[in-house]
């Protein structure tokens, strides 16, 4: 059996939710990887599971996130 990317990224939160700067180093990381609909999804579960103890980081964090908008080559 096979996880996601999300899953994966969403094991590795909790496992480094016990500092504050790796948290926030390791969410900076996975918001690069992730396309806009994961993002989302991202931003609800980590609202669920650390938004108390963690409120300013992840409102810092998904406050940054731009997406790449992607040209199609006309032709």
């Amino acid at each position: 059996m096979s996880i996601t990317v999300l899953e994966y990224i969403k094991i590795i939160l909790q496992k480094v939710s016990f500092d504050a700067k790796l948290f926030e180093k390791e969410l900076r990381k996975a918001l690069r990887q992730l396309v806009p609909a994961q993002v989302k999804e991202l931003k609800l579960w980590c609202y669920s599971l650390f938004g108390k103890i963690y409120y300013r980081i992840l409102r810092r964090c998904f406050a940054t996130v731009r997406f790449r908008r992607l040209k199609l080559a006309q032709e």
